[in-house]
């Protein structure tokens, strides 16, 4: 692991600790101009504190030790005010959870404005123009006058894309930025982040994606258990991994999955006939059919913005329709139709602990804490992320939280809405093959929407393609 470039950020032995012990240890690499940096591993193996170590955002609990050397200085022993000072100037962080990164209250392209009027210093008027081209680049210009709330996961992480373009900083951070967005997006994106490395720019990405690592190419570290267990140019450790954890991250990527879709074990849970959703002058989808059946898997793919979450949330009742039925059993509580949500911070009470959150859950309903820490067991969720905020956990972590908490109120139907999305491939591949176990015990019903073609087409009963 001893490579050696000429860097412009060289991180040295960084460990990262709380009170109970180290969470990231002696971790270290080097960042080059032309030569990016990814960063794979799982959920919760300290990538995105590694990020936030070098931001000077890191958790107030938390403390980074080693050195992070960037122009030449220490950051990590500049006072807090310094560190904001760089922020979105010399580094600029693409965020994991645009859902928490964006103004609610604020139209879209006036938030992109900001940057330009308030940190390049712009008129206002070359501020808008200069958002528009951003938004137009991640193509959002029709979305500029939209409130976040408006808008699908995937635009909304791509409006936090252009924001961090219009940064223009000497490095960018890049957490997870290819996460909730189509086949077509995700290589869009890629091909921007290359964009900013041929301009000279420092590249730090953080990603569970092996595709979007590989496209990226440079160097890539893989970290697990908080240590940099592999690092290395990436066509050598990808072409001839060495540390078994890497071998299994290849081996897990959805296209190399054997085909497992259930069959149905009883009769339709939920129908859908003749949907149709409009917004304004935009038809998402007319004359729409759709049936999910206990013990099946219903898969709906297509890009960013179509109407898949929008479909699952009228069969929910959540959205009503503006044409078409539906019917869901009758003698079914509305408890018992649940929802798996995009972004998980938004379904949490941010200032709760997660076991708090449970415990309320199980005493509101009768329920047996043992099947939470059954359903722990099952979701590789240690017992020690109980006791922390939704804050404290990863992306990842969270997700599986959530999927906990659906799966307790022992739904007929669950919607999981970019179920695995924020997952890396071992994991994502495990929480699938948990969801399938699940159904062929339960004969839990199961509308997944997916960006990914090979996850909807692997374990899916029967798939359904929406376009824009």
């Amino acid at each position: 692991m001893n490579i050696h470039v000429c860097s412009d950020l060289s991180v040295s032995n960084l460990s990262i600790l709380s009170r109970e012990g180290s969470i990231v240890s002696g971790v270290s690499f080097d960042l080059g101009r032309g030569r990016p940096l990814t960063l794979l591993g799982e959920s919760g193996s300290g990538k995105s504190l590694v990020a936030q170590a070098i931001m000077g955002n890191l958790p107030l609990e938390l403390h980074a030790t080693g050195s992070v050397i960037f122009e030449g200085l220490d950051l990590l022993g500049e006072t807090p005010p310094e560190r904001r000072r760089r922020w979105g100037r010399s580094i600029c962080l693409l965020p994991q959870e645009p859902w928490l990164a964006l103004d609610p209250t604020m139209r879209v392209a006036p938030q992109v404005a900001e940057i330009h009027h308030y940190v390049k210093g712009k008129t206002a008027a070359e501020s808008v123009e200069a958002a528009m081209d951003n938004l137009s680049e991640v193509s959002l210009a029709s979305a500029a006058a939209l409130y976040p709330f408006q808008m699908s996961g995937g635009m909304g992480q791509r409006v936090a894309i252009a924001m961090a373009h219009a940064a223009n900083a000497e490095l960018l951070i890049a957490d997870e930025p290819t996460k909730g967005l189509d086949a077509a997006l995700k290589d869009s994106v890629t091909a921007r982040l290359r964009q900013e490395v041929e301009m000279g720019r420092l590249l730090f990405t953080i990603t569970h994606d092996v595709g979007v690592a590989r496209a990226l190419e440079g160097m890539i570290g893989v970290m697990l258990d908080g240590r940099l267990v592999e690092y290395g140019p990436a066509h050598k450790l990808l072409e001839a991994p060495e540390h078994g954890y890497t071998k299994a991250l290849l081996a897990a990527e959805p296209s190399h999955w054997e085909q497992r879709a259930p069959t149905p074990s009883g009769e339709p849970v939920i129908v859908g006939r003749g949907l149709e959703k409009r917004y304004g002058d935009k038809v998402l989808f007319s004359g729409l059919d759709i049936e999910i059946a206990a013990g099946e898997i219903v898969s709906i793919f297509g890009p960013s913005g179509c109407g898949k979450t929008t479909v699952g949330n009228i069969l929910l009742g959540l959205v009503a329709p503006d044409a078409g039925t539906v019917e869901r059993t009758r003698e079914l509580s509305f408890l018992r139709f649940q929802k798996l949500y995009q972004d998980p911070p938004a379904a949490f009470a941010p200032h709760q602990t997660i076991r708090k959150g449970l415990r309320d859950l199980v005493r509101l309903h009768g329920k047996d804490w043992a099947t939470v820490d059954s359903l722990c067991r099952r979701l590789r969720l240690p017992d020690a992320l109980l006791d922390r905020l939704p804050s404290q956990i990863s992306g990842g972590e969270l997700q599986r939280f959530a999927l906990l908490r659906a799966l307790l109120l022992d739904p007929a139907f669950l919607f999981a809405d970019e179920a695995t999305s924020r997952l890396d491939p071992v994991s994502q591949k495990d929480v699938i093959t948990f969801l399938q176990e699940i159904v062929a015990e339960t004969g839990l019903a199961v509308l997944l929407v997916t960006h990914d073609r090979d996850v909807a087409l692997k374990v899916s009963t029967r798939t359904l393609g929406l376009r824009e």
